[in-house]
């Protein structure tokens, strides 16, 4: 596609950023993101919390706080009534203001099925911007939020998640990344890369990490998982997106877990509104994983370190 580049654009889609990030003066960064997703539950205001939470999080994995925000709303209003899109748009606007961003219009297209987001402008210091592709050898990776949302929305629309576990995955995606508010300025700066994970599942997303000539290690016994997880994978329960995930991200991904296709169903899985991966020199792991777990981010772990090698994953 052509392309206007301009001396001021510091990142785009040409690394696998989580947004477009820009120079605004010399100490602050602007960043830009879109994401919308269609229903993952039943529940429209939900489904509203989860979508908004899901487009915030691309600037809190760029390190930024979210200061502005417009809808991106597609609905079939001649088959669905507008108290549900009443609802979704409650929700998204419950999410927004909990970020502290403004909400301030959009754009909305009739369509056959509900699709809802956001785009969203935040500002980040220069000195405390995160990226990818920049995790070093010898730097840890720490995950903020359990896996399997994949199997669980799957579950869910089949009918076979049970109540508790329905609202256990239903939390956890409307949960905020809310995380560079509540670290402090050093914890800030020493962060070497940055993601959330999101479609493309924990694979995907951690291979955006790497910085040349290393590779990931994966403790598959560490990653925390959300309840009933496990049972319905082994019922099969796996999103058509998963396969997709390993077609694209398998050649680089070397399972040597005793888990065995049970770690792949993890870390393809497509996740929705997923946690952030952190990389942080090892000698910050236990005060990064204190602030988080002091700011009601209870279920960050350590799950992986980084070494040298080929730019790729192993599942250990």
């Amino acid at each position: 596609m052509p392309v206007f580049r301009d001396e001021s654009l510091i990142a785009s889609w040409n690394r696998g950023e989580d947004a477009a990030l820009w120079k605004i003066d010399e100490e602050r960064i602007g960043i830009l993101t879109v994401d919308f997703i269609t229903p993952v539950v039943d529940s429209p205001e939900y489904f509203g919390k989860i979508a908004a939470a899901n487009s915030l999080s691309d600037v809190y994995a760029m390190g930024g706080r979210p200061l502005i925000a417009l809808n991106v709303v597609c609905f079939p209003t001649d088959c669905e009534p507008l108290d549900v899109l009443r609802e979704i748009l409650n929700g998204g606007a419950q999410k927004a203001i909990e970020a502290g961003a403004m909400l301030a219009g959009g754009h909305s297209v009739q369509d056959e099925e509900p699709k809802y987001g956001l785009v969203v402008f935040g500002e980040v210091k220069k000195d405390r911007m995160w990226t990818v592709g920049t995790a070093r050898p010898g730097d840890l990776l720490v995950l903020t939020k359990p896996i399997g949302t994949g199997i669980a929305v799957t579950a869910i629309k089949a009918g076979l998640f049970s109540d508790e576990n329905i609202d256990a995955a239903v939390q956890s995606m409307a949960k905020l990344n809310s995380i560079p508010p509540i670290l402090s300025e050093d914890i800030c700066k020493t962060v070497t890369a940055c993601t959330d994970v999101t479609g493309f599942g924990l694979a995907g997303h951690a291979l955006d990490l790497l910085s040349e000539g290393t590779t990931l290690e994966i403790e598959m016994d560490r990653l925390p998982l959300l309840p009933g997880i496990k049972e319905m994978a082994d019922m099969g329960l796996i999103p058509a997106g998963a396969y997709r995930n390993k077609e694209h991200s398998g050649p680089k991904v070397i399972n040597e877990s005793k888990m065995a296709i049970f770690a792949e169903d993890l870390v393809y899985d497509p996740q929705t509104s997923g946690g952030l991966l952190i990389a942080v020199p090892a000698e910050q792991e236990q005060e990064l994983l204190r602030q988080l777990h002091a700011g009601g981010f209870d279920r960050s772990v350590r799950i992986g370190k980084f070494v040298e090698g080929a730019n790729s994953i192993k599942l250990i």
